[in-house]
Formats: structure tokens, sequence, C-alpha cells
């Protein structure tokens, strides 16, 4: 059985990317002094923030995981779940910014007064720079559309006669591809049976295994459009041929599907679920 994992091309490009603005922001607050940071040299300043960005980003990233599993766990939607991680990284972030302003001398322990604030400090700078990236990320998921004018085409000329007597050979047209099928392994096959996102990349689920695809899971359902599914869930597509059961935990109600797969329904579809005769 094949789980095969995500390129590592679409991660660079992605890691590339996001310690580039990281970078840019380090430099901007370096030169902004915040935090009574001003009175220390440019030099100082320039190394102090644009390692504590780099290191922010270490910390607070992996956070999207969480994230993740809270909004398919708990069903909890995820600006409250990221600041629910913003909270809690928010706590080793603070520890190293204490600690890397005593550096090379030892570092004491600080009051409560100066660690409430320190953290107050650091929470403030990280969850907007989290901020920042989550309105990245959901404006690139919403898909906003171009306001570009329609260019109107132009006129074609009535075909002569003479074009018109002999009819055009008939050429044999190429089977369409499907992107997200055509991005699957081949030992994968193509028997879809639902599709999970997972931060930026869609994995893809099928009778025989699984793969990350990087795409947007608006996008990756339009390819499928052939098999009967529904999006059950923010993070979650399920075609309905794959529905073995349902598991009922509380208000909680997951959809069991082959390969021990459970997929989480949302609170709000599972009326519709149960019109639709899934449940």
């Amino acid at each position: 059985m094949s789980n095969a994992a995500a390129s590592p091309q679409p991660f660079a490009r992605k890691l590339i990317i996001d310690l580039t603005i990281m970078t840019v922001i380090g430099l901007v607050l370096a030169f902004i002094g915040p935090f009574g940071s001003f009175e220390q040299p440019l030099a100082y300043r320039l190394v102090s923030w644009v390692s504590f960005a780099w290191i922010g980003y270490a910390i607070y990233s992996p956070m999207s995981w969480l994230v993740d599993r809270l909004n398919k766990g708990l069903d909890l939607p995820r600006p409250f779940a990221w600041v629910f991680g913003v909270v809690l990284a928010t706590i080793p972030m603070t520890a190293v910014v204490w600690s890397m302003g005593w550096l090379p001398g030892p570092v004491p322990l600080p009051s409560l007064e100066q660690a409430l604030t320190s953290y107050f400090y650091v929470f403030l700078v990280g969850g907007g720079i989290t901020a920042f990236f989550y309105m990245i990320e959901h404006r690139r998921d919403a898909g906003v559309e171009s306001f570009a004018p329609e260019v109107p085409s132009p006129a074609v000329p009535a075909p002569k006669a003479e074009a018109m007597a002999s009819p055009a050979p008939i050429v044999a047209q190429p089977p369409s591809s499907n992107p997200l099928l055509d991005a699957l392994a081949p030992e994968l096959g193509s028997d879809v049976i639902a599709l999970e996102m997972e931060d930026h990349y869609v994995r893809v689920h099928t009778a025989l295994g699984s793969e990350l695809v990087l795409m947007r899971l608006r996008d990756a359902m339009a390819h499928l459009t052939e098999i009967e599914g529904y999006q059950v869930h923010r993070s979650w597509w399920v075609a309905r041929g794959a529905v073995e059961d349902v598991e009922r935990e509380g208000r909680n109600v997951r959809l069991l599907l082959a390969r021990d797969i459970k997929a989480p329904v949302a609170r709000a579809q599972v009326s519709e679920l149960k019109q639709a005769g899934w449940i």
C-alpha cells in the first residue's frame, strides 16, 4: 500500500518564500526598533530581529498541524484554533527572547511581572505575523476572482462559399487529462474515495493508498465532478460510494470509509447528509 509524501520541490519553494518574508519583517522591525530596542546599535538590532523572525517561524509554523487537528477533530473554526496555537507557541518563543536578551552572560529567571510583560510583547509580534500569514493563506484558498474587464473577441469573417463546399478533415482529439489524477503515482490508481486538506496540500485518498498533492481543495473537487460526492467538512470531500458506515460520538459524526479512513462531518452538514440519505 502506497502512502507517498509530497514532492520536496513545492515544500522547498514555500520554505524559501516564507523565510524571505520573515527576513523582510525582521529587517523592518530592526529599523523601527519597537519595545525599546531602538536604543541598541543598528547592527545589533538587525541580527537580533532577523534571528527572532527565523526562530519564530520555526516555532509558530508547526502550529498548523495542531490547528488542523483541532479543526478536524473538534470542528473548531480555524481562526479560534490559530489563536489557541499562537497562545501556546508564544510560551517557548518568550523563553527564547528572554534568554537571547541576556547572552552571552548568565540568564536569570524573570519575575512574574517580567515574564508576563515579555509574553505580552512576544504575543503581539507573533500573533500579528501569524495573522498576516493566515490572511495570505485564506486569500489564496478563497481564490479571489480577477476583476479584469473582458476583452471582446474580434469579429470572424464569414467563410467563403468555396471553403464551405469542401468539408474540413476530422482530426482526432487527444483524451483530456485530469490534473489531479495525473499528479498521483500510478500504483495508487484512479479510484478516489476522499480528499483531505492538509495546510497548503490536498491528501488524495484512493482505494489503494494516499498521496499529497499541491492543490487547493476546491480545485481538486472540481476535477472530480464525475464522481458523486459531497464536501462533508471544510477540510474533507467524500465519495458517496466509499462510505461504509457512520460513527457517532456525542454530537460528533464521522463517516467510515475504506482503508479505515474516518472523515469528520461538520455539524452544519449533518442534516443535509440525512436528507440526502448518506446517514
